[in-house]
């Protein structure tokens, strides 16, 4: 019997073939339509797709195909950040007030105009559900108390941001291309909020359309989200009120499927038109097939694995720097991420100011039982690890609880998929976590925020950085990346970055394995598929068949 989300696929689609191509059984394929663009995608990350709430790598790519911001990162020249909705803006001497002159004209996919008081109302929504990106604009000062007098609609074409210090513009802006900043149609999102009770932990009468947003939409992108349904699929379609270059087909689907096996197979048989989570393997024998094609770009996403201080035996000092000398880097180089990544083991991505290529770390067994026994860890202990079950992140982890049990490290791996794993993770409960970061925007702070920072370790903290999520209690080093953000000589800043990398690289929780080479096997038959340089700037509004 076909299930509800089914039926609406079938509503949705011109052809009875998109509507095979979303039915739960993985055997089951058609060719794709014409006019529809379908996505082999590892998507279980997905928890929602409220542009306030959404802080996944998947949900990033969907909402930045489907909402628009102020300003955006310009992928030929990512030094520097342009307008989207923003035509033009200027910056207070003081450097504490900048000013946006909107593009006149400009249209929401429901077709109500968009003003400066849509975007006031967005930094609103995100700073008082003050969901887990809300750190990314509280960060400039901003509370639920004084974001409507911080940011707001001078006249309907004008927004001013105050913020609390004369940070480096290029800062400020590049944070504005996040996706906590995205643009949501106010009257729309207004007349869907969900009334509620005042608490102590949340003083306001309403939702803002949280609950709507998680699976609905109110964005003005080249796309529009039509379902969402985790763990199988996000459907979108064009938004013919876009102000932009139109979309080229009618619509996209992006179909979950977690193996690499599996997606080079319907790839191969005409099934899906790009396939996303390729392994060095099957990228190899796409790679040398005639009507298909591979595609790579560098990214700025970072796998690494984290131990949770909470955790008596991790919180050693000796026991966190013998974990980076229990990785077989070299291995897993050669082998499991081959093509897909390089090995790299500072915070900082290469391409981003301040950047370290600096690896000092090599699988040494007997350095590691040193430090073991310096930690009273002589005969080990057994820990866990929380895994989302997709390659390369499961091949990693079996590669390392190998190395581990060499210095009798016993390694339990707990699967789940992403949302599992991050609930677990985002909660504190975890013992180790294995996962990617992939940075909020273009500039080295957002990384350095959210491994160097920690504004309060206790569990009601309001700003979870990963060093929070670790229990990771470092108020100097928080003050000392915070410094870098009032310096605005490039030079002096990047030399922040290299002090803060090597401090986290001998003394943290987290050991940073490898960054991304991102890649894609596709049809040959599709024109103008690019893969930009972060994970939300994977657009798909200029594929066409």
């Amino acid at each position: 019997m076909m299930n509800a989300f089914n039926r609406n696929l079938r509503i949705l689609t011109t052809s009875a073939a998109v509507s095979l191509v979303m039915l739960s059984a993985p055997q089951v394929y058609a060719a794709t339509p014409a006019d529809t663009l379908v996505e082999g995608f590892a998507i279980d990350d997905i928890i929602t797709l409220d542009p306030g709430e959404a802080f996944e790598v998947s949900a990033a790519e969907v909402t930045a195909n489907t909402y628009s911001k102020l300003v955006m990162l310009d992928q030929k020249d990512t030094s520097k950040v342009i307008g989207e909705l923003a035509d033009s803006w200027t910056i207070s001497d003081d450097g504490l007030t900048y000013t946006f002159k909107m593009k006149p004209g400009l249209k929401f996919a429901s077709g109500n105009p968009i003003t400066a008081a849509d975007v006031a109302y967005s930094f609103e929504r995100a700073v008082k559900l003050d969901k887990s990106p809300a750190f990314l604009l509280t960060q400039f000062g901003l509370s639920g108390d004084n974001i409507t007098d911080k940011a707001k609609a001078v006249d309907d074409l004008t927004f001013a941001l105050t913020v609390d210090k004369p940070y480096a513009p290029s800062f400020v802006l590049n944070v504005l291309t996040a996706t906590v900043a995205s643009v949501v149609d106010k009257q729309f999102v207004v007349s869907k909020a969900k009334p509620m009770t005042p608490t102590a932990e949340y003083k306001y009468d309403n939702d803002f359309g949280n609950e709507f947003l998680k699976t609905g939409y109110a964005g003005s992108g080249a796309y529009k989200i039509i379902t969402w349904r985790a763990n199988e699929a996000v459907v979108l379609e064009a938004n013919p009120n876009f102000f932009g270059e139109k979309a080229k087909l009618k619509r996209v689907i992006y179909r979950h499927m977690k193996e690499s096996s599996g997606q080079r197979l319907a790839l191969e048989n005409g099934d899906i038109d790009i396939a996303r989570n390729l392994e060095p393997n099957d990228l190899a024998a796409i790679s040398a097939k005639k009507d298909l094609a591979a595609i790579s770009a560098p990214k700025g996403t970072l796998y690494y694995f984290s131990l949770n201080q909470k955790n008596p035996n991790l919180a050693k000092p000796e026991v966190r720097e013998a974990f980076k000398y229990l990785v077989d880097y070299d291995a897993i180089g050669e082998t499991l991420i081959k093509g897909i990544g390089k090995i790299h083991q500072s915070f900082l991505p290469e391409g981003q100011l301040g950047a370290s290529s600096e690896n000092p770390y090599k699988l040494d067994v007997a350095k590691a039982k040193e430090l073991l026994a310096k930690a009273g860890l002589k005969d080990g202990f057994t820990v866990t690890m929380d895994v989302r079950n997709t390659q390369p992140v499961t091949g990693i982890a079996e590669a390392v609880q190998q190395t581990l049990a060499q210095a009798g490290i016993k390694l339990e791996i707990i699967p789940g998929d992403g949302k599992q794993t991050l609930t677990k993770f985002r909660a504190r409960t975890h013992d180790i976590y294995i996962g990617q970061w992939g940075s909020d925007y273009f500039d080295p702070n957002s990384n350095a925020e959210t491994f160097t920072s920690n504004y309060d370790n206790s569990d009601q903290g309001k700003t979870k950085t990963l060093a929070w999520r670790n229990a990771w209690d470092v108020p100097e080093l928080t003050k000392k990346s915070q410094s870098a953000l009032l310096e605005k000589d490039s030079a002096k800043r990047a030399a922040i970055y290299q002090g803060l990398q090597k401090e986290v690289l001998e003394t943290s929780p987290f050991v940073v394995i490898f960054q991304q080479v991102e890649v894609a096997g596709y049809s040959a038959k599709l024109k103008d598929f690019k893969l930009g340089p972060s994970f939300d700037t994977n657009f798909v509004y200029t594929i066409s068949k």
